[in-house]
């Protein structure tokens, strides 16, 4: 599909493809050209649909608070091994 900029600089998608994809787009910038890649209203679900079942029953807290706790944990091994490597 080829479409041009109006005087203003806007793209008009066609109804189909609003329809299929949304509303929402994140432009992405790369070296030889511009994607548009659809963002959902609730990325939590788009995930969700992306991967199945494996945050079944997982709100976003929950994940907010897990992600939170792997970092913590990453950083404190971290820690302890800059640690033990100057003899602390």
């Amino acid at each position: 599909m080829s479409k041009s900029t109006d005087e203003r600089g806007r793209i008009y998608l066609p109804k189909d493809v609003r329809s299929r994809f949304g509303e929402r787009y994140r432009i992405v910038e790369l070296p030889s050209h511009v994607a548009l890649f659809p963002v959902d209203d609730d990325p939590l679900e788009g995930l969700r649909e992306a991967v199945g079942d494996a945050f079944e029953g997982t709100d976003s807290a929950g994940l907010k608070a897990e992600a939170r706790e792997s970092i913590a944990r990453e950083v404190e091994d971290e820690a302890k091994g800059d640690a033990s490597n100057r003899g602390d």
